[in-house]
């Protein structure tokens, strides 16, 4: 992480929802409320868990997911950039998180589901 006063200002906007706990990963951040990992930080980059339930929202706000190349190809994860504005709104971010948070359980119970077929 270039610029840890950046996970700093991260972690204090989304204090006021309680929960919220870091580890450091993959080169940056990963997030979690109630040990849910829904969000990432690279390269001082916001990226929240994105399904089928918000991502229409991402879409609307021209967000892009995060990607990284390996083998000559990209590879995009289903953690998608927050927009500049969203962090501004309080009452918008938490909304945001939510359903991040709600993207991330549905994509855990899939996972679990098909492993235990």
């Amino acid at each position: 992480m270039r610029n840890n006063h950046y996970i700093t200002y991260i972690l204090d906007l989304l204090s006021p929802l309680g929960g919220i706990k870091v580890r450091k990963m993959f080169g940056g951040y990963g997030i979690y409320k109630d040990s849910v990992f829904f969000a990432l930080i690279i390269d001082d980059t916001l990226y929240f868990k994105v399904g089928d339930n918000n991502r229409a929202a991402y879409q609307a706000n021209d967000s892009k997911p995060f990607s990284y190349e390996k083998n000559n190809k990209t590879v995009s994860l289903s953690y998608w950039q927050v927009p500049a504005d969203i962090l501004e709104d309080s009452h918008r971010l938490v909304q945001w998180v939510n359903e991040a948070v709600k993207a991330a359980k549905q994509t855990r119970k899939k996972h679990i589901k098909s492993h235990s077929l």
